[in-house]
């Protein structure tokens, strides 16, 4: 990442991500002050063409804003890295007018794939795409979990085919079509800050050129410039929540003291075995993101398999560090003050977040065998 950006996502970070992260955990408020900071400051823009007027930054830059920000507030990174996630599709396929938008940072996008209909299976939607009115297109749906509902600009869409006999479309939808409506507030676990709540289309009118890409390629596409994306960010928003976990953890044991022995906490042998645990976690989960980016960057024949590996594993180990810090720090750990508990209740958003662990781990283990990842639906 370029200098001047980096220290315009750190001063952001320091002056608004930061100092709000517990106040939008504790309200479920969505950080509209970090959003708006983020895009004046060229992050939102930063994946985006270098014309008309983005950065063009890759994906290795797109880990680093992630991580950075998951390490102050998950609900704020999850957010960005939902738009990250569905700006390709868009760079590709949407007019210019919306990617000229995002590109200048007044434009927030997200997904909206996941639906209550077929739940975690992303791939199969059951929301509807039929002629409309004008020589439109009439969407129905019931989409769920959709991060940043009411609060984004736009949402990748995805439906059942328009006019082609299998697979799936993808669509630009402005949020403020008329016909969407958006669940209550959300009252999570974790991630609380993120909106992540229901969305209805109730024939929700858009234009034929809505449609990202050709009718029916809607997987094919999301496999291609949407999922991979998701994957290693999700990967990188959980390293971060494992650096802003153990950072914590380590100023609390080395500052806190047994004054019947003398010592630091940490000068106990099981609280730094518990310490050296949660270092290999993160790191290994470091070291697994770095390989994936370097074998996307120079084609290597395994990329795919370590995109498939990269959430998965990363997810499983920041709910191991979280966990291994509220054990080491105790009954410190849960109160609000040290950040810990949220961390440890953010982090485990990843694991049931689609793709999920489980469904993950069963797409590794149908590309070693040489199966497809997917049966035919």
């Amino acid at each position: 990442m370029a200098n001047e950006h980096l220290s315009r996502l750190e001063a952001v970070i320091a002056d608004v991500v930061a100092p709000t992260a517990a106040m939008l955990d504790r309200e479920g408020t969505f950080p509209r002050k970090a959003v708006d900071a983020l895009g004046a400051a060229g992050i939102l823009g930063l994946t985006s063409q270098e014309r008309p007027g983005g950065a063009g930054a890759g994906m290795r830059d797109a880990v680093a804003v992630i991580e950075r920000l998951s390490q102050a507030c998950g609900s704020t990174a999850m957010v960005v890295l939902m738009h990250y996630a569905a700006v390709p599709i868009i760079v590709a396929h949407g007019p210019q007018e919306v990617r000229a938008a995002i590109a200048d940072g007044r434009h927030l996008t997200t997904l909206a794939f996941s639906e209550a209909g077929s739940r975690s299976h992303f791939w199969a939607p059951m929301s509807t795409a039929a002629p409309g009115g004008a020589e439109g297109v009439r969407l129905d749906a019931h989409k769920s979990w959709v991060t940043s509902a009411g609060e984004a600009d736009s949402y990748v869409w995805s439906s059942r085919p328009l006019r082609a006999d299998a697979g799936s479309t993808l669509w630009l939808v402005r949020s403020d079509a008329p016909g969407l409506a958006v669940a209550g507030a959300f009252d999570g676990l974790g991630l609380r800050g993120n909106a992540s709540r229901p969305v209805r289309a109730e024939h929700v009118e858009v234009p034929v050129s809505a449609m990202l890409g050709p009718d029916g390629s809607g997987l094919d596409l999301s496999m291609q410039l949407v999922l991979p994306w998701f994957l290693v960010l999700s990967a990188a928003f959980s390293l971060g929540l494992m650096r802003g976990t153990v950072r914590e953890a380590v100023a609390h044991l080395t500052g806190t003291r047994l004054e019947h022995l003398n010592q630091t906490l940490a000068e106990q042998p099981l609280v730094r075995y518990d310490i050296g645990r949660m270092q290999m976690q993160m790191d290994q989960t470091a070291a697994l993101i770095e390989h994936t980016l370097s074998g996307l960057e120079n084609g290597a024949d395994n990329a795919l398999l370590r995109v498939l590996e990269v959430k998965a594993a990363a997810a499983e180990s920041a709910i191991a560090v979280t966990d291994l810090a509220m054990k080491a720090c105790g009954g410190a750990a849960f109160r609000r003050e040290l950040g810990i508990e949220r961390r440890f209740r953010d982090a485990r958003a990843a694991r049931v977040m689609a793709p999920t662990t489980d469904r993950l781990v069963d797409f590794v283990g149908r590309a070693v065998c040489g199966m497809p990842l997917l049966d035919a639906v």
